[in-house]
């Protein structure tokens, strides 16, 4: 067995291969690649740029242009903050065990990461706040946006988003809008053979930047990241993926998610993403791999054995494993589709997971007149004012932390831990 096993060393004579093509001075497709670095000032002057864009103070005096009104919303929001009207932790656990929290000891060794997704608009984060303050609510601490970049760059929601996020302490992904679906933000299509949201199934195969857009990706990325320090995006293409290790290798200090669209759905799909992540990791250890969201068709064996992967490349602090608890209710799963169960077995030996919300309560999302479709994600926000869903797609984002919320009740009955937004609800 040790002779078989001996012959799936990989050679010097390979990893020469590869690294005499990717130096070689005169390859065109990295080549191509540092002509979008340089575009954007080079490694150092690109990193320079998203620090200062990130700064707080910068984003809310774009935002004052944009959108003054976002700007009071922003400046309640600190005011809440300040005040520490949100739940504490132990107020939280005292509210769903009662006096038997006084009983038990909570390890945060193996915390899940409250997630939902998707937030798309500024105005329903902010009801969300409301609805955390007013029913002693978690906010999570990992948001997903999945709205066309352009679109919510001109109203202001993505500075107001980015603002919010640093405000209340947690992490965001956003999805740029070099994804498969058509158009492109230069108005192409992205795939030529396709149209519209129903080029969502070609994300399943990996083809949602065909050709030149693996490119075009990295240009609109370095575009959000220069002007408004945007660092984490998703990543739904086997070549961005790569690109995005690369760029990260060569000095730039961006993040991502990779989505369940990719579909990574069992152990092996797992090693080779994780695999390259380690063979373009820093020489300190770092990807640009944040997070890994498998497919919503893994069990919890592919999950821990994706985390033993995980762990042996050294990156159980560095990738977080994405699961869906809940999805929407319509376009993407068969339901009833609800992981809680799972999530508690997984919650005890398994660290650095997330508990993401894509959808509302079965309970809840079965009697809604519009439940939770994720084709709607792909709508224009003039589309959605035209069809009279504005207030349904509020709702539908309530239900979301309704649903976050009944994962950390559930994670506590069991006497596991949970990371809400950190800068809102205090730990003691």
């Amino acid at each position: 067995m040790n002779d078989l096993r001996s012959k799936l060393k990989i050679s010097e004579e390979a990893l020469k291969a590869i690294n005499d093509f990717l130096l070689d001075k005169d390859n065109l497709i990295i080549n191509d690649l540092f002509k979008i670095i340089d575009k954007y000032g080079g490694v150092e002057g690109i990193n320079k740029k998203a620090e200062e864009a990130r700064k707080l103070d910068n984003l809310i005096q774009q935002l004052e242009k944009k959108n003054p009104s976002y700007v009071k919303d922003l400046d309640w929001l600190i005011e809440q903050r300040d005040k520490q009207v949100f739940i504490s932790i132990p107020e939280y656990r005292r509210k769903i065990l009662g006096d038997k929290v006084d009983e038990m000891n909570f390890d945060d060794t193996f915390a899940v990461t409250l997630e939902l997704s998707a937030c798309q608009y500024f105005p329903f984060f902010i009801d969300i706040i409301k609805r955390a303050i007013d029913h002693k609510l978690l906010v999570p601490r990992r948001i997903i946006r999945v709205r066309k970049m352009k679109e919510q760059e001109e109203d202001g929601d993505l500075l107001a988003m980015a603002a919010a996020m640093q405000i209340i302490g947690a992490s965001y992904v956003e999805t740029l809008d070099t994804k498969g679906t058509a158009p492109g933000p230069d108005g192409l299509p992205v795939n030529v053979h396709l149209g519209g949201p129903e080029t969502i199934t070609g994300y399943f195969g990996g083809v949602g930047q065909p050709n030149d857009f693996a490119l075009k990706w990295v240009d609109e990325y370095l575009y959000y990241y220069t002007n408004y320090g945007i660092k984490q995006v998703l990543n739904v293409n086997l070549g961005t993926v790569l690109i995005g290790y690369f760029i990260h290798k060569l000095g730039i200090n961006n993040e991502f998610k990779i989505s369940v669209y990719l579909g990574n759905d069992n152990p092996y799909a797992c090693l080779w993403t994780l695999m390259t992540a380690k063979l373009f990791a820093r020489e300190d250890g770092t990807s640009p791999l944040i997070g890994f969201n498998l497919a919503n068709s893994v069990n919890n064996e592919t999950i821990e054995l994706s985390a033993y992967i995980r762990k042996s490349f050294g990156f159980e602090d560095v990738v977080r494993l994405e699961h869906h608890i809940v999805e929407t209710w319509k376009s993407i799963v068969r339901q009833p589709y609800d992981r809680r169960d799972e999530l508690i077995e997984l919650a005890k030996k398994v660290k650095n997971v997330s508990a993401k919300h894509e959808g509302g309560n079965i309970e809840v999302e079965q009697k809604r007149e519009h439940p939770s479709d994720i084709l709607e994600y792909f709508l224009s926000k003039e589309e959605i004012s035209k069809a009279g869903l504005w207030e349904v797609f509020r709702i539908n984002h309530l239900d979301r932390l309704d649903a976050v919320n009944t994962t950390a009740g559930a994670l506590t009955e069991n006497g596991l831990t949970f990371l809400a937004a950190k800068n809102l609800h205090k730990l003691k």
